[in-house]
């Protein structure tokens, strides 16, 4: 798929997601942006995206919602009269030990990281069946992709990573009649969290094979690469500079 006047949603657009946005508008992508809570940073990313001489909005969703997610679609729907991708990017990430781990902290993750994931493929499917096709990107976890949790603490994290795969193959298989492509990103060490310890983070790039962090620039690259291929679907793609293979 060119993504000349392609129109993308992307969900969770902070961070990571404002230089995917960027990317893709430098390759001739229009983009619908969600927030949350985060309304200035969706609109500096719109600026970037228009300087870049691309249309985009930010549309406020809570993508845990069905109602808010076809919404969302909508408004993509009725600003641009398509939709060719949706990048399921929306995620909240943070360790709990298993004994204080509450049914809420658990529904929330399963809502944010997973669930979500789900409601807005729901939503955008029909759009993208009326133009012919498109293309899916969800976002799971090295460490789930690689089948195996490592670190403790993060069990409802590590669950719903696992069912972004699960979700992503079974999307796959139902949809490619329709020409609509589904594939997933598992990110490795991409960006170091601003309250990490220096230590830390470089300890993080040592046991790294490539020896340092990635940078938002290749998961931008990947998102791109499974936009573009118009063969590759149910497949999840790590991006982790090689820790998968130590």
């Amino acid at each position: 798929m060119d993504l000349i006047n392609r129109v993308v949603i992307i969900t969770g657009g902070r961070r990571i997601g404002r230089i995917v946005a960027q990317h893709l508008a430098s390759r001739g992508a229009d983009l619908v942006l969600s927030y949350r809570g985060s309304k200035a940073e969706a609109d500096d990313t719109v600026a970037d995206v228009q300087q870049r001489g691309r249309r985009a909005i930010a549309v406020m969703a809570d993508v845990s919602k069905g109602a808010d997610c076809a919404a969302l679609v909508a408004a993509a729907d009725k600003e641009f009269g398509r939709l060719d991708v949706l990048v399921n990017m929306a995620s909240v990430y943070g360790s709990k030990p298993f004994d204080a781990l509450t049914e809420a902290d658990f529904d929330r993750d399963l809502s944010v990281n997973l669930k979500s994931a789900f409601l807005c493929a729901k939503a955008a499917i029909p759009v993208m069946r009326r133009t012919g096709g498109g293309r899916i990107v969800n976002f799971a976890d090295w460490l789930a992709r690689s089948g195996r949790p490592a670190y403790h603490g993060f069990t409802s994290y590590y669950v719903a990573k696992a069912g972004i795969i699960a979700l992503t193959e079974a999307l796959a298989l139902e949809l490619a009649g329709d020409q609509i492509l589904v594939n997933a990103i598992a990110p490795g060490p991409i960006l170091a969290p601003p309250d990490m310890d220096p230590a830390e983070v470089e300890a993080v790039a040592k046991a790294t094979p490539v020896g340092r962090w990635g940078g938002e620039i290749e998961i931008a690259k990947a998102v791109t690469a499974l936009i573009e291929t118009d063969f590759i679907t149910g497949e999840t793609v790590r991006v982790d500079g090689g820790r998968h293979i130590v």
